[in-house]
């Protein structure tokens, strides 16, 4: 093992828990699938990719047509990355200078940190207040300490769900001498960008993924921002890293992009009843959310989450992963019978305990 990095040795690799047979509530998945018709459409036009060749080098069509759907601004440029993981990746390591920092409020997306440390940079975590907003003016005394060349902003944050305020925001984005990544992989549940700031500031970039809005085994990210940026990112991106069925897959549905926004409409609205319904529940104590998840809290959350698995419900144990989040689960918002299924079950833990 000597041959490997010590800091590589250290790390815990990405959990992904076995799922199969169980109510899959963990990993903040659209619980939806598409139309028998819509699925059988696409499968034909999947059919017909040719999977002897590679895929484009810079699919410049698909990346107008992706642009013009979600409102890109004139003069700005879009990255396509294999998830928004590969993207934060990438930045990270085109900012890779000995000693560069990369900060995030934390707690928040695991991948910001791993990515620095693979990446040889510092990681400068700042704590969120117990409320889990912005310490704004940690935030900035770090900024003004570390220079970081990169700060991520997770937006509404994972694993809190809640979004930060828009004018701590917009101070960040002031005081950064570096990058500012808004990191919107929630978009479609939280409904509030920063797509439209892209061309006043130009040290902000605006990262999103299609995973939350129904497509999570497509692996398709793309990152908005100024071309000079993204330039140099395209430098260090793999060749090929999106597949011919991702592009294939995305440019059909791009068309039918109404399905994916109607089933992120009916996640919001079981978000908003499975927040009620926790809220309700005694020794709860549920958080808002602009995601598609619910961060709660209650006495005795590992042995709950425990509890829920030998039920055949996974959902996601953060109780240990930030004395911020002590006793606290969180659970990905399902369809109406996954998550009454859930609730039953923990209602009847609870009784029991």
């Amino acid at each position: 093992m000597d041959v490997i990095r010590d800091d590589i040795q250290a790390l815990q690799a990405y959990p992904v828990p076995v799922s199969d047979g169980l109510v899959k509530l963990d990993m903040m998945e659209n619980p939806h699938v598409l139309p028998p018709a819509l699925a059988r459409a696409l499968g034909e036009r999947l059919g017909a990719v040719a999977l002897n060749r590679y895929p484009p080098g810079d699919p410049a069509a698909f990346k107008r047509r992706l642009g013009e759907r979600i409102g890109l601004p004139p003069a700005c440029a879009l990255m396509l990355g294999n998830g928004s993981d590969e993207l934060i990746h990438l930045i990270i390591l085109a900012c890779a200078r000995p000693g560069a920092a990369v900060l995030a409020p934390w707690p928040s997306f695991a991948m910001y940190r791993m990515s620095a440390v693979l990446d040889r940079c510092r990681f400068v975590d700042v704590s969120l207040r117990e409320d889990f907003s912005l310490d704004l003016d940690a935030t900035l005394a770090a900024i003004d300490r570390e220079a970081p060349a990169v700060v991520f902003l997770s937006y509404p944050n994972n694993p809190t769900g809640n979004l930060f305020e828009r004018g701590h925001v917009e101070a960040i984005l002031d005081r950064a001498p570096g990058l500012v990544v808004v990191d919107e992989a929630y978009l479609p549940f939280a409904q509030h960008t920063w797509l439209d700031q892209l061309p006043r500031r130009r040290n902000l970039l605006v990262l999103r993924t299609l995973s939350k809005l129904g497509l999570a085994g497509l692996r398709l990210g793309y990152l908005c921002g100024a071309p000079s940026f993204l330039e140099q990112f395209d430098k260090v991106r793999p060749p090929f890293n999106v597949n011919v069925l991702t592009l294939a897959a995305v440019d059909f549905l791009l068309d039918h992009f109404d399905v994916l926004d109607a089933q992120a409409q009916d996640v919001r609205a079981e978000r908003t009843r499975l927040q009620a319904c926790l809220a309700a529940i005694r020794g709860i104590e549920v958080f808002d959310s602009s995601a598609n998840f619910l961060l709660f809290r209650l006495q005795g959350a590992h042995q709950t989450f425990a509890a829920l698995l030998r039920q055949g419900i996974l959902i996601k144990d953060v109780s240990t992963a930030h004395p911020l989040l002590r006793e606290c689960l969180r659970v990905t918002v399902g369809t109406a019978r996954e998550n009454d299924r859930f609730l039953d079950a923990l209602r009847t833990i609870l009784e029991r305990n």
